[in-house]
C-alpha cells in the first residue's frame, strides 16, 4: 500500500484487515467480499496456504488477476508445497482468474502508479522487463535508473505457476509502450521449441535481451530452491537464443549495458571506432581493449590532420587515434571536443567512444573546468551529429567522506548531467566494447532473419 500511495496509483485501493478500520488513512474492510462493487486485481500478502480461499473470494468479486507474494510453495521441493500449488492452479482455472506467482514481487508500472519497491523512478520509459526473481527485479530497476533507463513495466513472476514467461513475452512483444525487452529466466514452464519461437517473433520486432540463471551446476541447484526451476545446458541455451535473434547475457550488469545501448544508441553498422578524451596510458589500454574485442582502431586520417593544421593546432602531426588528451597544449586553438568534431564528420569511423574519466593532475578549479568543458563539448556534438557516440565513465564507489571531495562530486554531477541529456555511458572500455559487439551482431542477425 505504501508504494501505491507513494507512486500515485490511479485506481481505487481497498485494504483488507479484520482488526483495523483504517490503513494508512484509507478505509479497510474485514474481508474481500465486504468490498462494495467489483475488484480487478488482488494482491495477496498473507501466507500462501490461504491462497485457494482468497481465490474463491476474489472470483465472487469479479477479479481478473491475483498476485501471490508469499513463497514456501513448490520451490521448497516438499510434497505439500507442490500439492498446494496444484490446488491454487485448480482454483484459478475454475474461477478464470490469472495468477502471478507465487513467490514474486509482482508488477511495477510507473504510468499507473503500481509499484513494489522503494525509490523507483516515477517516469515511465520504453523498456519492459520480465524477471523471474523478485530481488533481481528490484536490483535491475535501481541499477538501470542510475544509467537513465526508464521502464514501461517490470514484472516479477516467481514460480510461474500460471502466468509464465510465454504469457509475458507475448504481452511485451505486442505492448506499444515497450520498445526493448529484458528478461531474467531461471527455467522454462513451456516447451523449449515453443519458447524459442516466441523469442524469434519478439526479436524480429524489437530488441530482446535474456539473462539465464542456473548456468552452472551450483547455479542450477539454486534455481530449484529459488523458483522451482530446472536449468539446462548453457552452451545450447546461448546458441539457441542467438539463432532466435535475441541477445544472451550473463549477469544484470550486462543486461543493463544492453538496455543502455539499445535505448541511447542508433544501430551501429561497422567496427571502426574513433577514441578521444583519455590520457596516454588510458589511450593505450583503450585501444587494446577495443581491438581485442574485434574492433578496428584506424589511424587519424590525413584530411583531419590537414584541417587541424589549417586551424593552427601545434599538434596536427602528433595527435592520433586514440586522441591523447594529455598532449593537448593550453591555449592551443584546437580543443579535444574540436578533435572529436572532426572525427565525427569523417567517414573513416563508424562510431565514437569518448572517455570522460581522465584524471588530470590539476587543482580544484582547473580540474572542474577541464572535465566540465570536455563533457559539455561531447554533449553539444552528440546533439548535432548522426554518428553513434558513447561515453566511457568509470564506475567508482566512494565512501561517504569521499563525497566531500570536489573530484568525486564533480564526477557525480557530470553523470547526472549525462542521464539528463540522454547519453549512453558505460563503466569501462571493456564493458562498452562487449556491449557494442553484441549490438552490431543483433542488427546483423535481425537483417539476416528478415531476409
Amino acid at each position: 500500500m505504501h508504494h501505491m500511495l507513494d507512486y500515485g496509483f490511479r485506481g481505487k485501493i481497498y485494504p483488507i484487515n479484520p482488526r483495523q478500520p483504517e490503513i494508512m488513512g484509507i478505509k479497510a474492510y474485514p474481508g474481500l467480499e465486504d468490498i462494495p462493487g467489483t475488484v480487478d486485481y488482488v494482491i495477496h500478502l498473507i501466507g500462501v496456504n490461504n491462497a485457494p480461499d482468497v481465490l474463491t473470494q476474489a472470483s465472487h468479486k469479479g477479479a481478473k488477476a491475483m498476485h501471490i507474494l508469499a513463497g514456501r510453495a513448490g520451490e521448497t521441493g516438499r510434497p505439500e508445497g507442490k500439492e498446494l500449488e496444484r490446488e491454487i492452479l485448480k482454483y484459478a482455472r475454475e474461477s478464470g482468474i490469472r495468477v502471478l506467482g507465487p513467490n514474486c514481487l509482482g508488477v511495477f508500472c510507473p504510468k499507473s502508479g503500481l509499484a513494489f519497491g522503494f525509490d523507483f523512478p516515477k517516469e515511465p520509459g520504453k523498456v519492459g522487463a520480465l524477471i523471474q526473481s523478485g530481488g533481481n527485479a528490484t536490483d535491475l530497476i535501481h541499477i538501470s535508473s542510475l544509467r537513465g533507463i526508464r521502464f514501461s513495466k517490470v514484472v516479477s513472476y516467481g514460480n510461474a505457476l500460471d502466468i509464465n514467461e510465454a504469457d509475458l513475452l507475448r504481452y511485451f512483444t505486442d505492448d506499444p509502450e515497450t520498445e526493448i525487452i529484458l528478461s531474467y529466466v531461471e527455467g522454462l514452464r513451456i516447451n523449449g521449441r515453443e519458447y524459442l519461437e516466441l523469442v524469434r517473433e519478439a526479436a524480429s520486432r524489437k530488441p530482446v535481451v535474456i539473462c539465464k540463471g542456473g548456468r552452472t551446476k551450483v547455479g542450477s541447484r539454486m534455481t530449484v530452491s529459488h523458483t522451482a526451476s530446472l536449468a539446462g545446458s548453457v552452451n545450447l541455451w546461448e546458441t539457441a537464443i542467438r539463432q532466435a535473434g535475441a541477445v544472451p547475457v550473463k549477469n544484470l550488469d550486462e543486461l543493463v549495458n544492453m538496455a543502455v545501448a539499445f535505448t541511447f544508441l542508433p544501430p551501429i553498422k561497422g567496427k571502426n571506432v574513433g577514441i578521444v578524451g583519455a590520457g596516454g596510458g588510458r589511450s593505450v589500454l583503450s585501444a587494446d581493449e577495443w581491438e581485442e574485442n574485434g574492433f578496428n582502431v584506424p589511424p587519424l586520417p590525413r584530411d583531419i590532420r590537414e584541417e587541424l593544421k589549417r586551424r593552427g593546432s601545434q599538434l596536427w602531426d602528433w595527435i592520433d587515434n586514440p586522441a591523447d588528451v594529455s598532449i593537448m597544449i593550453p591555449g592551443d586553438p584546437v580543443t579535444m571536443p574540436d578533435v572529436l568534431s572532426e572525427i565525427v564528420k569523417n567517414p573513416a569511423f563508424d562510431f565514437i567512444a569518448a572517455d570522460a574519466e581522465e584524471d588530470p593532475p590539476f587543482g580544484k578549479e582547473p580540474f572542474i573546468q577541464h572535465l566540465t568543458e570536455d563533457m559539455m563539448g561531447y554533449i553539444k556534438i552528440s546533439r548535432e551529429c548522426q554518428k553513434p557516440l558513447l561515453i566511457i565513465f568509470d564506475e567508482r564507489s566512494p565512501g561517504i567522506k569521499d563525497m566531500d571531495s570536489y573530484i568525486h562530486r564533480t564526477r557525480a554531477e557530470l553523470r547526472t548531467l549525462l542521464v539528463k541529456e540522454g547519453l549512453g555511458f558505460f563503466p569501462s572500455v571493456s564493458e562498452a566494447a562487449k556491449t557494442i559487439k553484441e549490438l552490431i551482431n543483433y542488427y546483423q542477425r535481425r537483417e539476416e532473419i528478415r531476409h
